[in-house]
């Protein structure tokens, strides 16, 4: 199913418990999602939007060249691709409480089931784990190691992952080997669809996620 909107900026018009937030932006039927932590992390409280920051700028120039973005800066053109956050309220403290990242889980959860993407780009090791955890079958019982899994595709059920590690931390290789893999992702068939049509009357493909 498709999303019928021309909104990039909270396309969902969703409505958190808090008076600033900064709600998910982009493309509503991307095919890539890139989840952030909290705007206190990943920035976007002046612009209204994920990953404006220094380091997010940094991850933007990746998907940039990629091809998950077609301009980059404060109001950055996507190509197929979403941002939205774990945390999508500003934290009143240092750190948001685990109870509040819980409350707000349900907006992240049902704009990441609208948007239905093929694959997930968690950002940092908090974004990693919860996705790990909660979209795919693998069981992730020991510490997560970010500098293993930059940039590498762990297969989920219904969802493939590949796991960013936070922006902020790079060297010199990080840029190349997101790039590098994004790349060689796009090369291959990643949607996971299926073809409903040969299941109606006329056969007409109907291809769901």
């Amino acid at each position: 199913m498709e999303n019928v909107t021309d909104r990039i900026r909270n396309p969902f018009d969703m409505r958190p418990p808090c008076e600033r937030f900064v709600p998910g932006y982009g493309d509503a039927n991307a095919d890539f999602h890139v989840i952030g932590d909290h705007p206190g992390v990943h920035g976007g409280l002046d612009t209204g939007v994920p990953f404006t920051n220094e380091p997010g700028r940094r991850l933007q120039a990746a998907l940039r060249a990629a091809g998950l973005l077609r301009t980059t800066g404060d109001s950055p053109e996507p190509a197929g691709t979403f941002f939205s956050y774990l945390h999508l309220c500003a934290p009143e403290g240092e750190e948001p409480t685990q109870s509040s990242y819980d409350d707000l889980e349900r907006f992240f959860d049902a704009e990441l089931r609208a948007i239905a993407a093929h694959v997930l780009l968690p950002v940092g090791a908090r974004a990693t784990a919860h996705v790990l955890e909660t979209y795919t079958a693998q069981a992730w019982k020991t510490e997560i190691d970010m500098e293993a899994l930059h940039a590498t595709e762990v297969r989920g059920s219904g969802f493939l992952v590949v796991p960013i590690r936070e922006p902020g931390e790079w060297d010199e290789t990080h840029h190349d080997r997101l790039v590098d893999g994004l790349d060689t992702l796009r090369s291959t068939d990643f949607r996971r669809e299926a073809d409903l049509g040969r299941f109606s009357a006329d056969g007409d493909p109907y291809l769901v996620r």
